[in-house]
């Protein structure tokens, strides 16, 4: 939505909208120009909107119940609404789209892509699903660029309306049953995207998945490792922070490319969005932008790095996203102590997967625990973040409220520690690291070792 918000300003519209929460990310909304508030009321919308009906244009996400009184009030006078996932398939349909959708790891993989044709002069328009740091931004203009790269979102089945040139799929495990119901049906949505590719474009996909295309589109496989795949990575290197890895694809191996974020789960990532940015027909050369790539914002975001002690922020929220997580750090730092902090993302969610959540958390050394961020949902009856508590096995393990968290921060030993989750939690990002940074006693230096 932010992205959304951000291009119309550059085309010239006034734009103003709604938030639950205030955070970092509106906060810049607003310093550039885009009113934003945060309580439901239709008293607060500008008078400007409310006197030019005609002109304006209500674009809204799921994520807004319906019981939301703005949202009824617009739809109750009759304006011109339209869906997020109905705006952005408008914009990209005069353009060759690249579509990243998963369960998991589209973020990433989009953000590679994006940076890819960026920083070598390829270009492209993106709309992201976090916040670049190469471009601290989720919004890429490039006016002269025929392509476009979209984050395609499964939930509500939001991917259908695109209609992609280059599709890539990075996984398809069961979420969103709130939505689809059943697994099997969630699948079904991901073939009916895949059906959607355009004649002579291509479909990438990770190794070991498998979905149906039209005739005329290409298939092409990817993997960290698999040599069976059409891409893979060969003879992967640590340097002791990141990974150097020669790149094998359907013509030929490419050396010694180095990938600018942690963790091996990125090396895979960087494997599919090389391959994106392959196929597009650039300069070979252009996969050389790996190098320049300085991650997302909430993306295995490194908040302090030194010797002594680790702070990393993660979006993670579903069981396979924390277990890649958790298998990264494992590999990245070997024997040390692992705390996490995590926000369940929904109740729906919560109550389908409390097994499998549990059993990826188990993978720490201590556990923090929050309450569930409902986001959309209003709570069901026997749905909290106790349940997940209950199933993990590991010994040190509490809960507690988001409030509560700097309090027993202080009564640890940290060594690494993690935020995740996709709620709200990362409104104690920054108190975290200033804490971690003043009561700890971690002094910035001129090597950057604290990020």
């Amino acid at each position: 939505m932010s992205a959304l918000a951000r291009y119309f300003k550059a085309k010239g519209s006034e734009v103003c909208g709604y938030d639950r929460t205030e955070t970092a990310l509106t906060r810049t909304l607003c310093a550039e120009g885009i009113s934003v508030h945060y309580t439901d009321d239709v008293d607060v919308i500008p008078f400007a909107y409310k006197t030019e009906k005609d002109d304006v244009l209500v674009i809204y996400t799921p994520a807004i119940p319906a019981s939301h009184s703005e949202l009824q009030w617009f739809r109750s006078q009759k304006y011109q609404m339209m869906k997020r996932s109905e705006v952005l398939g408008m914009i990209s349909k005069n353009k060759d789209t690249i579509a990243v959708a998963g369960t998991h790891g589209k973020t990433s993989v989009s953000t590679m892509i994006a940076h890819l044709l960026t920083a070598t002069g390829e270009g492209c328009d993106a709309f992201l699903g976090g916040i670049s740091k190469n471009y601290k931004s989720n919004l890429l203009l490039d006016e002269n660029s025929r392509l476009v790269v979209v984050e395609a979102d499964e939930y509500d089945r939001s991917f259908l309306q695109l209609h992609p040139h280059i599709a890539v799929v990075t996984s398809m495990d069961a979420d969103h049953l709130d939505i689809y119901g059943t697994y099997e049906e969630m699948k079904k949505s991901f073939a009916q995207f895949a059906s959607q590719i355009s004649d002579g474009g291509s479909l990438i996909i990770k190794y070991g998945l498998t979905l149906p295309v039209p005739d005329g589109v290409h298939i092409f496989t990817y993997s960290i490792d698999d040599s069976d795949a059409d891409f893979y990575a060969e003879n992967i290197r640590f340097d002791g922070a990141f990974y150097l890895i020669d790149l094998q694809t359907p013509l030929e191996k490419i050396p010694d490319i180095y990938i600018g974020m942690p963790g091996l789960v990125n090396v895979e990532n960087s494997v599919a969005a090389m391959a994106a940015a392959l196929l597009t027909g650039g300069n070979p050369k252009i996969i050389n932008g790996m190098a320049s790539f300085e991650g997302i914002h909430r993306r295995f975001d490194y908040r302090i790095r030194t010797d002594d002690i680790v702070y990393i922020d993660d979006y993670a929220h579903h069981p396979e996203e924390l277990r890649y997580t958790f298998e990264s750090l494992r590999k990245l730092y070997p024997g040390r102590h692992i705390t996490g902090i995590f926000q369940p993302h929904l109740y729906t969610r919560t109550r389908d997967f409390a097994k499998e959540f549990a059993k990826s958390l188990n993978m720490l050394d201590a556990l923090i625990l929050l309450d569930i961020y409902p986001a959309r949902e209003e709570p069901i009856e026997g749905v909290t973040s106790k349940i997940i508590f209950d199933k993990v096995t590991i010994k040190d393990k509490c809960q507690c409220t988001k409030n509560d968290v700097l309090n027993i921060l202080k009564n640890r030993n940290i060594d690494i520690l993690l935020t995740l989750g996709a709620g709200d939690i990362d409104t104690l990002v920054e108190p975290i690291e200033n804490f971690l940074k003043n009561d700890i006693k971690i002094i910035k230096n001129d090597n950057n070792n604290v990020n």
